[in-house]
């Protein structure tokens, strides 16, 4: 097959990895070995895809196309699996086959049409109105504990960043203020919902059973702002590039809280922390630029 991952991959792979992981270096064997078990036909891998995972665009024994996924155990891709296979396509891509290794078979989509193809406020709206669709109750039995809570995924976030902004003391007072927010929000947390993790325009394709379906999920369990509040700042290059980017944002906070009936404030806050939570590991990670984009875009908030 002479499979390569593609640039993205490897480089995020390099910056996040922890020393010894062997995942890069085995996935061409392990792509290999999940195609021959399932009877696929490789048409393509996905460019520039994932940060996180190898996409590759597939076709089942019968000829019907689908994606083959397949992402490391740190990725949590039996999370992915037990959230797709919970909404069962309502809204999200449909899981057509789990198997061993964090390989996942899916309905293929559009895999370069996605929401963010469209203009702003038209991207805004069918974004919003796919995220609602998977904000149910989270399962019960076996797969109830297959999903972090908000606590538990932003505890070891808010550890990552204390000890970061030791390092940075000009990233001090966002970070101390994003700690802040994040115990106030806990305290008095509204709803209990299975959310996508890591949403954003970006992860809404264009699809046949729907117009737009969600994708890439890391789904965790807590309360609906929290997982609207990075769509918030979808687009952040071209909000910083405008002296309005702070009144747009605002703006938008209102909309979307409105839309969804997600309390506003809360929606400010969650937003506050995941862009203060996304800047300082950027900087910690070398990726300078994206670091002064989501720092400056937090001080408006």
């Amino acid at each position: 097959m002479g499979l390569e991952a593609p640039r993205r991959l490897v480089r995020a792979s390099r910056e996040t990895a922890p020393a010894g992981d062997e995942w890069l270096a085995g996935l061409p064997e392990a792509a290999e070995r999940a195609v021959a078990e399932r009877e696929l036909t490789v048409d393509r891998v996905q460019v520039p895809g994932g940060r996180s995972s190898l996409v590759l665009l597939v076709r089942r024994a019968d000829g019907s196309p689908a994606v083959l996924k397949l992402a490391p155990a740190r990725a949590r891709p039996e999370s992915e699996r037990a959230a797709l296979a919970h909404w069962g396509g309502l809204g999200a891509v449909q899981l057509l086959d789990g198997g061993p290794e964090g390989a996942l078979l899916l309905e293929r989509l559009h895999p370069d049409v996605s929401v963010r193809s469209l203009p702003e406020a038209k991207a805004l709206l069918e974004a919003a109105g796919t995220l609602r669709r998977l904000w149910v109750d989270p399962p019960s039995g076996e797969d109830a504990h297959r999903f972090e809570t908000v606590a538990e995924r932003t505890g070891r976030q808010a550890e990552a960043m204390a000890a970061s902004a030791e390092k940075d003391p000009d990233s001090a007072p966002l970070v101390d203020a994003a700690l802040a927010v994040r115990e106030e929000l806990l305290a008095d947390a509204p709803d209990h919902r299975l959310l996508h993790g890591t949403f954003r325009q970006s992860k809404v394709l264009g699809g046949e059973r729907f117009p737009w379906l969600a994708v890439g999920p890391d789904p965790v369990v807590g309360e609906c702002a929290f997982d609207l509040a990075r769509l918030v700042r979808d687009r952040v290059e071209d909000l910083i590039a405008v002296p309005s980017g702070a009144s747009v944002t605002r703006r938008r906070i209102k909309r979307l809280a409105e839309s969804l009936e997600v309390d506003q404030e809360r929606l400010r806050g969650w937003t506050l922390f995941r862009a203060v939570e996304s800047g300082v590991r950027a900087r910690r990670v070398g990726r300078e630029q994206d670091a002064d984009l989501l720092l400056e875009f937090a001080t408006w908030l």
